[in-house]
């Protein structure tokens, strides 16, 4: 969830022209993205490569019920994000048969995510504490008074354990692994499709996009 209408990157792609060899931004053809815009990118960049079917899918999970992600929302935002030069897309045959598209970060499209993201990860750690803190203080004045004082340590676990999840997960996240939900297996990012261990899918669907 990232604040502002849009996400200025001109500063940034300046700032990487001098380090990084000028001809990869070539094909850049946007200097904002949307908030949405750029929670694709992430998603991409933390799957290595991904389905439409399957972003949607880790979208919705994102979103937690908060927003839901259609395939008619979705599909013209990758292309326009192909089309502006952040994005490749290959056809791959699964295990399963069916080829379908899958996308990835561009050169361009990886550096300006990690530059833009380091260049505001306190401020949207302060953002999201801020969030935290309002979104308790209100669910705990929606209640009968009488329980409000209890509902207060309710709500310090939940964020304790909200807070702790975060921080189990954080090894495996940045070592990009993810997590069979079928067995727990931990895997590597690169190629996984299916859990090594039990062969469950890991993402939702196989099928063609």
């Amino acid at each position: 969830m990232w604040l502002g209408k849009f996400l200025d990157l001109e500063e940034d792609i300046n700032e990487l022209r001098s380090k990084i060899e000028k001809q990869i931004f070539t094909n850049i053809k946007k200097s904002k993205l949307t908030p949405l815009e750029f929670t694709i990118i992430e998603t991409i960049f933390n799957y290595q490569q991904i389905s439409g079917y399957d972003l949607i899918y880790i979208l919705n999970n994102h979103f937690a019920g908060t927003w839901e992600a259609q395939s008619g929302t979705i599909y013209p935002i990758l292309s326009k994000l192909k089309r502006d030069g952040f994005l490749l897309i290959k056809k791959v045959r699964s295990p399963l048969g069916p080829i379908k598209k899958v996308y990835s970060l561009t050169e361009a499209g990886e550096e300006l995510l990690k530059i833009k993201v380091n260049k505001n990860f306190l401020d949207q750690l302060t953002f999201i504490e801020n969030f935290l803190t309002e979104l308790s203080s209100v669910y705990i004045h929606s209640l009968p008074e009488e329980f409000r004082e209890e509902s207060i340590k309710e709500v310090q676990e939940m964020l304790k354990k909200t807070i702790n999840n975060v921080i189990t997960t954080l090894p495996s996240t940045v070592a990009f692994k993810i997590i069979c939900k079928e067995c727990g297996t931990e895997l590597k990012r690169k190629g996984a499709k299916y859990c090594e261990n039990c062969g469950n899918a890991l993402y939702s669907s196989e099928s063609s996009v």
